[in-house]
């Protein structure tokens, strides 16, 4: 190679210089030119490297983890650390090359010794890891059905529980929960696919599957995957039937100088009364007047009633505070990860009288003993305390505003006080005010989890994992019942106590192999898996006790007393193999064999499975389509099972809890059947995830999931002596269809960046199969062949006779089906009248930022499922329940006279006997709602100013959940009647929206500061 020197400003190195420099000066002077390996060196004329130092942000915030290497020296390369800071030895002139995932990659030569970078988020960034239960994947290579969210998708609303963080964010993903502190949403995946096990999705932290939904702080969670097909599912075998949702929490990946980190919050709930509005004392009086009974009438209601007008929905609600404090320490050397939390949750409640606190700790390491062996330690704990002193919701709606709660001087009346010489007009001489100034309850939660895992990578192919998960729960509770209280009087007083132990232990032995060879890439793993329960709990009351003792031992005697115990078990093994082709071509198999102690020999072990594939034909030759970066079809089927939530279905169990003669006796419980076997849902999926423009993602999933050997417990008549048995009595089908759209507004030059996201769900239940075809009832529920398995059942309201003002019922010649009018009650005919499932659900948002601005913004949304509305029985009665409040008419309600014939209430009478306000669908609601679940508006202060704090990254921001609600359910709050008054995890559908607890209105100023 020859080169030609244009310039005579050159240096030689030293040992050089003597003998060449003659040779060189005649080249130079002459025009010759000089071959290249002459032995000396050139360095040409110019700066010195120096430390650049700057900031790498997305949106506003802080990037962690963005890599920053020298365009023209590979070598020189490092990243940000979790405040987005970076130092790289580089001099004026060259480029730095900024990358992330997830983000467009940027070109900045070097102009000085501080740089600060904004990268625009590609929303579709093919090679991001994600996820995927036991393994992680690039998105590239996902054939099945699962969605990653990253913790700035998690940090939106404010709430100690994981499971709220889900709500609208996902497709054909339903969270639905209540404003009690603390409590745990509903979580539900496509659908409900059984009649009585559980529904509720399988959580997995870290990879160690959780009874329940885990008890951990959302503070410090990395990325949440929601896997929702089979082909995700499959590897966790029966206990991933209803989807599996994956926490992995945070750990230092990049070393660097190690980063604190405290997070400020503070605020107020208020509560959310929604449409719900009750009578002041002029209107009950004005409705009173319309009665046409006046003779019946309680002689004590008079014009008096009107010198009291006390609100009683006033008095009970207020605005709790809000308080969330969190601490962290990131770090890594080279041998070493901690990552290392403490945060503090306190919130009081929008109804007086309730408080909530939680406090958690973690700790990760990740700590490379070898080269070959890594420990990875993880310590989680909480201590959760509350104390209950809540106002009823229920009474404060019951009670009537011509009551006022408290005498003269200040005392709170007792209505049941025989010789009080005050009116009560309320039906049931009710002030739960008195009770509340001396009863209350309070109780304790430890929960703790510890891992101790360790790899060791056996060559540059296998690794093999080690996972040792132990978890150790107890709770303490207490009730307490003062003997001055009308609950304590008969008993001079009770004292209740409760104490429960869980301990769970998990285990799992992976193999894993890694190769890439060409274009050709293997994985997989082969795995062996144990898990195990225990639970014990005990409790009793004591009765005769002195005013303020908590000590059960200084009860006089003993109440009752009880206990209980079980456990049960699950050892499995587990296949899974993933294969990958040029970036064209992906398939994957699983297969998983669980084996089950709930039940006999007989089908103690089932087999599932899946495959799937996924084709990327935006990287095959012949697609040469420009404004279409991406283009993925793929496509699944697979197996999963269930279990009954009953620990022994399989066996004939005894209660020993009576005695006879003063001897134990044991009572006949479930009777045995050894042939009860899993329910096995069997998935097909397709999907479609197209993207435009590098700005514009659309991804569009079907799916069809059959769901045979559905489990119920079948109930015995009471003669037979045995109280049921659990049988596979049918089958079930959900279908549906879920989209999800994002995008960017402006392009990622722009200064202002603007991103949109929409998503909406669409499922559809039938039971397609049960017990010799016969339906099985289930409050106003029924279960039916062809019907949703959350189906109404009831007489079908038919409005108002407008010449009478009667109540109207369809009723149904059970021979010819003629549908005529009744007014008798009894006459109606109960039948299918609407269901609890929705049509759709989802959600949209949006997130603006222009320098080092940011506001955000998330809604979800419901439509076309149903609620049955239980208040309204006694607080829209047409005079059936005169002596409670009554509610105001929402617009549209009107009242039946002679002088408006076509109303939708019938007329009311004092003490109404019409039946109008018994169980029909007149009380069946749409629970349709919009919702502004979160807004939040932040501003990342500029690193001049953080220089000078001597800080690395501050931030403030003000949030607001649920300031907003369109819905015309004529409850308290159309979301938490959804659920209905039984909150176990497994029933949520019910749709009894009495005194639901509505999720607060809740305003939020934070602080967050990185050191």
């Amino acid at each position: 190679m020859i080169k030609r020197f244009s310039s005579p400003f050159f240096i030689l190195k030293k040992r050089h210089f003597l003998a060449g420099s003659l040779v060189i000066s005649l080249c130079l002077n002459s025009g010759f030119t000089v071959a290249s390996d002459f032995a000396f060196e050139t360095i040409g004329v110019t700066a010195p490297q120096e430390e650049v130092k700057g900031k790498v942000s997305s949106g506003g915030a802080a990037l962690a983890g963005a890599t920053v290497t020298v365009k023209e020296d590979p070598s020189r390369a490092t990243s940000t650390n979790e405040s987005g800071d970076f130092a790289i030895n580089a001099k004026v002139g060259e480029t730095l090359v900024f990358t992330a995932i997830g983000h467009d990659p940027k070109e900045i030569e070097v102009a000085g010794p501080t740089m600060n970078v904004e990268l625009f988020s590609n929303l579709e960034n093919i090679d991001e890891v994600v996820v995927t239960g036991y393994s992680t994947q690039k998105k590239g290579e996902i054939s099945a059905s699962i969605v990653s969210l990253d913790q700035k998708q998690l940090k939106d609303v404010k709430s100690p529980n994981v499971s709220n963080l889900l709500q609208g964010k996902v497709s054909g993903v339903d969270v639905v929960g209540t404003g009690r502190p603390g409590q745990q949403a509903n979580v539900r995946i496509r659908g409900r696919s059984s009649l009585s096990s559980g529904t509720n999705p399988l959580w997995v932290v870290d990879g160690v599957i959780m009874h329940g939904v885990p008890n951990i702080n959302p503070n410090d969670i990395e990325n949440i995957s929601v896997l929702k097909d089979a082909a995700a599912t499959t590897q966790y075998g029966s206990r991933g039937t209803n989807g599996v949702i994956v926490v992995t929490t945070k750990r230092a990946l990049r070393e660097g100088e190690g980063v604190f980190s405290v997070n400020l919050s503070s605020g107020v709930s208020k509560f959310n009364q929604g449409n719900f509005k009750l009578m002041d004392s002029q209107q009950l009086w004005d409705f009173y007047q319309t009665f046409p009974n006046q003779k019946d009438i309680d002689p004590n209601v008079t014009d008096e009633v009107l010198g009291t007008n006390y609100d009683w929905m006033e008095n009970g609600i207020k605005a709790g505070a809000v308080n969330d404090f969190a601490a962290s320490y990131m770090g890594k050397t080279e041998r070493t990860s901690v990552y290392a939390s403490a945060n503090y949750y306190g919130e009081k409640g929008s109804i007086k009288g309730y408080d909530y606190e939680r406090l958690t700790g973690r700790f990760n390491v990740d700590h490379k003993l070898t080269d070959r062996i890594t420990f990875k330690p993880k310590l989680n704990a909480s201590y959760t305390t509350y104390l209950n002193k809540e106002h009823s919701l229920y009474d404060m709606m019951l009670n009537l505003p011509w009551d006022n709660p408290f005498n003269a001087d200040g005392s709170v009346k007792n209505p049941q006080d025989e010789s009080a010489d005050f009116v009560w007009f309320g039906r049931d001489h009710r002030n739960y005010l008195y009770d509340r100034q001396y009863n209350y309850g309070k109780g304790q939660t430890f929960d703790m989890q510890g891992n101790f895992d360790f790899s060791y990578r056996i060559s540059d192919r296998f690794t093999f994992e080690s996972m040792n998960n132990l978890t150790y729960y107890n709770q303490t509770t207490m009730s307490y019942a003062d003997p001055k209280s009308n609950a304590g009087r008969n008993e001079k007083g009770t004292i209740e106590q409760f104490s429960d132990k869980r301990i769970t232990r998990f285990f799992n032995q992976m193999l894993k192999y890694d190769e890439t060879f060409g274009k050709h890439k293997v994985s997989g793993f082969a795995a062996y898996e144990y898990s195990d329960y225990t639970y014990s709990s005990l409790n009793a009351t004591g009765k005769g006790i002195a005013p303020g003792s908590e000590i059960l031992g200084n009860a006089a005697s003993v109440l009752n007393f009880g206990g209980t115990k079980n456990d049960y078990s699950f050892q499995s093994g587990i296949l899974q193999g993933t294969y990958a082709y040029d970036n064209r071509y992906n398939l994957m198999a699983s297969f998983r064999v669980d084996g089950s102690s709930r039940f006999g020999k007989n089908n103690q072990y089932g087999a599932f499975y899946s495959v799937s594939g996924a084709w990327n034909i935006h990287n095959e030759e012949f697609f040469n389509v420009p404004a279409i970066n991406l283009f993925r079809l793929k496509a699944s089927y697979g197996g999963v099972g269930n279990v009954p939530t009953y620990y022994y279905s399989s066996y004939g169990t005894y209660r020993l809890d009576a005695q006879y003669n003063g001897d134990p006796a044991a009572i006949q419980k479930n009777f045995q059947n050894a042939n009860v076997s899993w329910e096995k849902s069997y998935d097909a999926n397709v999907g479609l995830e197209l993207g435009f423009l590098n700005r514009i993602n659309l991804s569009v999933d079907l799916y069809h999931k059959n769901t045979s050997g559905l489990l119920y417990y079948v109930e015995f008549p009471s003669t037979a002596g045995w109280e049921g048995y659990w049988l596979n009595i049918g089958g079930l089908r959900n279908k549906g269809v879920e989209v999800a759209l994002n995008g960017s507004v402006f392009g990622p030059e722009s200064p202002f960046q603007w991103d949109l996201g929409f998503n909406v769900a669409h499922n559809n239940n039938r039971i397609t199969s049960l017990n010799n075809d016969q339906d099985i009832p289930k409050g106003n529920q029924r279960f039916s062949v062809g019907h949703d398995v959350e189906s109404w059942y009831m007489r079908k309201w038919a409005g108002v006779n407008p010449e009478n003002g009667d109540p109207q019922w369809e009723a149904i010649d059970p021979e010819t089906g003629e549908v005529t009018l009744t007014s008798n009650y009894n006459d109606a005919a109960l039948q299918f009248v609407g269901a609890a499932t929705p049509k759709f659900q989802g959600g949209f948002n949006s997130a603006m930022s222009y320098k080092g601005f940011n506001l955000n913004a998330s809604f979800a949304y419901q439509n076309g499922g149903m609620t049955y509305n239980t208040a309204r029985e006694w607080f829209d009665s047409d005079g059936a329940y005169a002596s409670y409040n009554q509610l105001i008419f929402m617009d549209g309600w009107s009242r039946w006279s002679p002088e408006n014939p076509n109303a939708t209430h019938p007329r009311a009478e004092y003490n109404n006997t019409s039946l109008s306000n018994k169980v029909s669908s007149r009380y069946l609601e749409s629970t349709n709602f919009l919702r502004l679940r979160n807004v939040t508006l932040g501003y990342t202060f500029s690193e001049n100013l953080v220089n000078r704090l001597k800080l690395k990254g501050l931030n403030v921001y003000v949030s607001g959940d649920n300031l907003w609600t369109s819905t015309k359910f004529s409850g308290l709050d159309p979301e938490a009647a959804i659920l209905g008054n039984d909150n176990s995890a497994d029933k949520a559908g019910g749709g009894d929206a009495t005194s639901q607890y509505p999720a607060p209105k809740r305003l939020i100023f934070g602080l967050n500061l990185t050191f």
